[in-house]
């Protein structure tokens, strides 16, 4: 397949230009280059820093994502690659002030080693910044075991929420347990329909008869815990809520977020009928779906599939979900009710 780049080098550098040129007034360009940030930095008048390091290659998460009630600074890797350790620090320095910072970290190996290595030496430094893992992918490790899941689309509740927090004002150690409850309260399962095509290889991240979906793909092409048939997408949208409903019991009448998230390939006409079979299967259960979010954020490049979250949200952390920000590439969330 053709990709679109200058040289395989520059792929992230110049993704970088593209984006502080279409939105100077929102972002910049930090003093390393891989750093984007706020370009106002109200952290140095007393909000606490919200920042994430990952790779580049599943935009727009979490580049897109910087801006007034959301990220304060996205530290950018290369293709499918952590920031080192060193490159997220010099992130964390550069936004942070006297009221610390929290490190998101999405838990994929890379990320969380040189994330946590990065936290360090922050606080040696004198810095107050709490390393935050983000987990939510059902199909990696089994119920009992949520702590060794991956981080997958329904972290974008735990960017989202303590972004409008700390934009409100709330402390470090608040929002360490606002997004430890944001967290619990999410569920995420997805599948890959078709493989996308690594940029760096040209190569596809791997092989799927043209009969078949893979359940529980990862975002790097990780293994998934199984294979179906394809068929009619209420029967595998129903497959889908009924493994997420077995990990996480919602109760009738709990208002619920449906995140439908593309993987890059996925047509919104694919999107929102996945949508729409699965807020009938909530229906059935007595269960309204609330402020939802169907769109193509956390994305592998051209891979075909989507993911399905689930969000419990308490009245404060749906206040949250729906506050007004300046992020370019994070939707705004419409109210529906009322």
């Amino acid at each position: 397949m053709k990709k679109l780049f200058n040289s395989k080098e520059r792929m992230p550098d110049d993704m970088i230009d593209g984006f502080v040129a279409a939105y100077p007034n929102v972002v910049t360009r930090g003093a390393n280059p891989r750093v984007v940030r706020r370009t106002q930095l109200a952290t140095k008048d007393g909000k606490v820093a919200l920042v994430i390091g990952n790779g580049c290659g599943h935009e727009p998460i979490a580049m897109g994502f910087v801006g007034k009630g959301l990220l304060d600074a996205n530290v950018v890797g290369d293709v499918f690659a952590a920031p080192s350790p060193d490159m997220i620090l010099e992130g964390i320095e550069e936004v942070t002030g006297d009221a610390g910072a929290i490190l998101l970290i999405s838990r994929h190996e890379g990320d969380v080693i040189n994330g946590n290595t990065a936290a360090m030496l922050a606080q040696d430094d004198g810095l107050n910044v709490q390393p935050l893992l983000m987990y939510d992918d059902i199909s990696s490790a089994p119920k009992g075991q949520e702590d060794e899941r991956r981080g997958a689309a329904g972290t974008m509740f735990i960017y989202k929420i303590l972004g409008a927090a700390a934009e409100a004002g709330m402390g470090v150690d608040a929002l360490m347990i606002l997004g430890a409850a944001v967290r619990a309260a999410t569920r995420t399962l997805g599948v890959a329909v078709s493989p996308g095509v690594s940029p760096l290889t040209g190569e596809m991240m791997f092989t799927l008869p043209d009969d078949e979906v893979f359940i529980g793909m990862g975002v790097h092409g990780e293994p998934g815990v199984g294979r179906r048939k394809v068929g009619p997408v209420r029967d595998l949208v129903a497959f889908m809520m009924s493994e997420l409903l077995e990990d996480r019991d919602i109760a009738p009448a709990t208002p619920t977020v449906v995140l439908v998230n593309g993987s890059g390939g996925t047509t919104m006409m694919e999107l929102l009928t996945i949508y729409a079979e699965a807020t009938a299967l909530l229906s059935d259960r007595g269960i309204p779906a609330i402020a939802p979010m169907i769109g193509s954020f956390s994305t592998t490049q051209e891979m075909g599939g989507f993911s399905i979250s689930l969000f419990t949200p308490t009245a404060e952390m749906l206040d949250y979900w729906r506050a007004p920000h300046g992020a370019p590439h994070f939707p705004h969330i419409h109210i529906q009710e009322g």
